[in-house]
């Protein structure tokens, strides 16, 4: 939840209470320019609800905040000319706005950024890389039986 002191900023933006540059808005989620854009043209797309994380979503908001962040990455590059589109969201860690929030940040071949953020470290062995794979497939099989949800 937000701090009771500090009211969330992307709260703010969504009432229309704090300024921000709109690229669109509908019944289910608000879009507009970062202020600190790693690029020109970089959008931060929110679910208007205040939800910290991906996993707090409800189910009913992921078609809306997903469709609306394709619907974006068409539009930059359509409106801006970009090759693509860079599509992020941190969860708690470098969130630097506790309210979800997907970044969507036009690209051009040769625009001087390689890959993510931070970098890489290999698995050191296929065992290590199997091993991982088994622990998170695990979390999802155990996940999705608590919802009574199964998978194929």
């Amino acid at each position: 939840m937000s701090d009771p002191v500090r009211p969330c900023l992307f709260c703010a933006i969504v009432a229309g209470d704090r300024a921000a540059d709109i690229v669109l808005a509908d019944e289910h989620t608000v879009a507009f320019l970062d202020h600190r854009p790693v690029f020109p043209g970089h959008v931060l797309l929110v679910p208007r609800p205040h939800v910290e994380t991906l996993p707090d979503l409800p189910a009913d908001l992921l078609a809306p905040l997903f469709g609306n962040a394709q619907r974006l990455c068409l539009a930059l590059e359509l409106g801006l000319g970009s090759d693509g589109v860079f599509v992020a969201m941190n969860n708690r860690v470098s969130q630097s706005v506790p309210h979800l929030h997907v970044h969507l940040i036009p690209r051009r071949r040769g625009d001087g950024l390689k890959g993510f953020f931070w970098p890489r470290h290999a698995y050191p062995n296929e065992r290590a890389a199997r091993d991982m794979a088994f622990r998170i497939a695990d979390a999802v099989t155990r996940l999705h039986a608590a919802n009574g949800q199964t998978f194929q």
